[in-house]
């Protein structure tokens, strides 16, 4: 072959911008695609061997790189199939597409296709190198050597070369604004992560020793890919101690898992990888990203949120599969079909899982649940057909720690817990101490209650009563116990509007400003607490759903509402409101102006009766001020509920201690 010169099919002049600035946007990939080309050909040449078609001596067939950081070149060689000097002009030469301009436009949302059928793979040596060149020898009988240079322009060289082994070296001459690719480290980083699964062996210099206080070279080739991918082999093959091996080899700073699903299917789509459940400790310090994708055991990505649904993000391990588009935009992804098939097989997988260890190792999950419940949870609230499996094997764990299935638990309690309106109570729990003496009140009367302490767990509540036929469920300190399961209609205290404004005052005054208050008057017993405070479940519930973000975030902004339950039974209450009527005067009553009155009259009645409603408030205020029951009743209440703080604490123990000390001088 006579040495010969010529241009790149492409019309454009220049194509190499495209590929720097458009198609990759992360030039370490490079190093990715060129040993990626390699492995390809050492595969195809196993083939070739395998099916009789070539009956020569394969030899070693490893990948080698190998790094000049003097010279910054860096070579990738194989003893792959190699090319001739017709495929180096057809592989090579022949960018079949008309213009850069039109290659953008109709390619712009499927790039990964582009790579493998125009030869993209190897152009993108020239994001990094001023210069690239290969040299290349066929397996083909009487095929000759070729060598074929490009300076990242359109023009480019090939001539006939004396190689006389089979195979390819792809050498790039790095260019100055890359030099980080010319450093040792920086190679031996991007191997490991992209080459660490690869099925040819990928060789990066000599194993290293320490030895007179310094690391030196061993005879040993330095292997990149030591570890078999697990995920390649038969689970039938595998033990427990592999997977948890593996798990150790792909995180090793991470905590044991709790269990581990090997994926393998090959219709409709090829997919492979082993899935791990993590220990969800923190709750929502929750690690991402720590699935990697690979495709035909090279590293792609570990971003797979658009492969996978949100909520398997969660989870640890690998996925492997020729058939996810990569380097595509997002658009892209979320529209290919066979993303969707995979994605929807990962969950049915998930979720056939689960429902076996529920089933056969019920033990197992109970002892591991905490940890997963987090990332149960978010599966329900956020995929609909991960949520109807999981209705079978999502657990409840009450406060004695015991656990339940949905439906037995709804079974469990359905005798004592359904209201008057025949609705199932489930009553919950999201703080142990705090909400102690509410769980005590419940237990007393032969209730159960559930621990929900997960910071889903408004959203998921929210969920649970949508899926859960004549049920509903109520925080245990959102009201008095009675009022969370009702049996019967209550007969509540008889107050006339008056008396209904005044209690409201009288407490309010004595109350944290700050807050919304609802003071009410109710009979819950003469042994009952004088004032019970309480949350409403519904503003509550949708409150702490704000504060995650649900789409509510106007009940975030609205203040805290309490109710302010007074026991008109208690004797402290009856002592009270007795003092009340000793001590503050009626409000003045003002006649309403007659109906023929003039406009400047009715003005002057109603800001009389104002002034009169102001000046009987400002009693009631005062007489609140005054009352050391009144306060200390409310302030126990305050203390109960955690709401009582700074000088009204320290007020309050000031006044406690005079109390003991007065009766203990009596």
């Amino acid at each position: 072959m006579k040495g010969t010169t010529g241009k790149i099919g492409v019309t454009t002049e220049n194509i190499f911008p495209v590929i720097k600035k458009f198609l990759y946007s992360d030039h370490e990939i490079f190093l990715r695609e060129l040993v990626a080309n390699a492995v390809d050909a050492t595969q195809k040449m196993k083939a070739l061997a395998a099916s009789g078609d070539f009956s020569g001596e394969l030899g070693e067939l490893s990948v080698r790189i190998e790094l000049d950081e003097s010279a910054k070149t860096l070579k990738i060689i194989d003893r792959g199939i190699g090319m001739t000097e017709e495929e180096v002009d057809k592989y090579i030469n022949q960018i079949a597409f008309s213009s850069a301009g039109e290659f953008l436009e109709k390619y712009k949302d499927q790039l990964s296709n582009i790579i493998g059928h125009f030869g993209l793979g190897f152009y993108s040596a020239f994001m990094v190198s001023d210069k690239v060149t290969i040299e290349t020898l066929s397996w083909k009988e009487g095929a000759k050597g070729v060598m074929w240079s490009c300076d990242g322009s359109p023009e480019y060289e090939m001539s006939e070369c004396d190689k006389n082994d089979r195979g390819t070296v792809i050498t790039l001459y790095i260019g100055k604004d890359e030099e980080e690719f010319a450093a040792k480290g920086r190679i031996q980083t991007l191997l490991d992560k992209y080459c660490k699964f690869m099925p040819v062996p990928v060789v990066f210099g000599k194993e290293q020793e320490w030895k007179d206080g310094k690391y030196v070279d061993t005879d040993k080739d330095n292997v990149i890919n030591k570890v078999e991918p697990l995920w390649a082999k038969k689970p039938s093959e595998l033990k427990e101690e592999d997977y948890q091996n593996f798990y150790r080899t792909l995180y090793p700073m991470g905590e044991e898992p709790l269990f581990h699903i090997h994926l393998n299917v090959d219709y409709p789509f090829n997919l492979t990888g082993i899935l791990y459940f993590p220990k969800i400790k923190d709750r929502m310090e929750i690690a991402r990203n720590k699935i990697q994708l690979y495709c035909n055991q090279m590293f792609v990505t570990d971003s797979v949120d658009n492969i996978v649904p949100d909520f398997l993000t969660l989870l640890h391990g690998v996925i492997d599969s020729p058939d996810i588009p990569l380097n595509v935009s997002r658009s892209y992804l979320q529209s290919d079909a066979n993303v969707k098939k995979i994605s929807g097989y990962i969950t049915k997988k998930v979720a056939d899982r689960l429902e076996d260890i529920f089933k056969n190792e019920r033990e197992s999950l109970e002892s591991k649940w905490d940890n997963l419940k987090l990332f149960i949870e978010y599966g329900m609230l956020s995929d609909e057909k991960f949520c109807d499996r999981a209705m079978k094997f999502c657990l409840l764990k009450n406060t004695e720690g015991k656990y339940f299935s949905i439906d037995d638990y709804k079974k469990a309690v359905e005798g004592e817990q359904t209201d008057k309106d025949k609705k199932v109570v489930f009553l919950y729990a999201t703080d142990a101490d705090a909400q102690y003496s509410f769980i005590e009140e419940a237990k007393k009367k032969g209730y159960d209650v559930l621990m929900l302490d997960c910071q889903l767990d408004s959203h998921f509540v929210n969920l649970l009563e949508m899926k859960i036929e004549n049920a509903r469920f109520a925080r245990v300190d959102s009201d008095s116990i009675d009022n969370l399961i009702p049996k019967e209609d209550k007969i509540r205290p008889e107050l006339d509007e008056t008396e209904k404004s005044d209690l409201d005052v009288i407490f309010k005054a004595v109350l944290p400003a700050g807050n919304n208050y609802v003071v009410e008057a109710d009979n819950l017993g003469e042994y009952s607490a004088p004032i019970v405070i309480t949350q409403s479940e519904f503003m509550r519930r949708y409150r702490e759903m704000s504060a995650l973000g649900g789409g509510m975030n106007f009940y975030g902004e609205m203040p805290a509402s309490y109710n302010i339950t007074v026991n008109m039974q208690n004797p402290l209450v009856a002592r009270i409101m007795e003092s009340k009527l000793a001590d503050v005067k009626p409000a003045e009553v003002v006649e309403d102006a007659p109906a023929d009155a003039s406009e400047e009259q009715k003005n002057s009645v109603n800001e009389a009766k104002k002034a009169a409603a102001d000046a009987h408030n400002a009693q009631l205020k005062e007489f609140a001020g005054n009352n050391g029951i009144l306060k200390q009743i409310t302030d126990l209440a305050l203390l109960a509920n955690g709401m009582l703080k700074g000088k009204d604490l320290s007020d309050f123990i000031a006044r406690s201690a005079k109390v003991v000390e007065d009766a203990y001088l009596k």
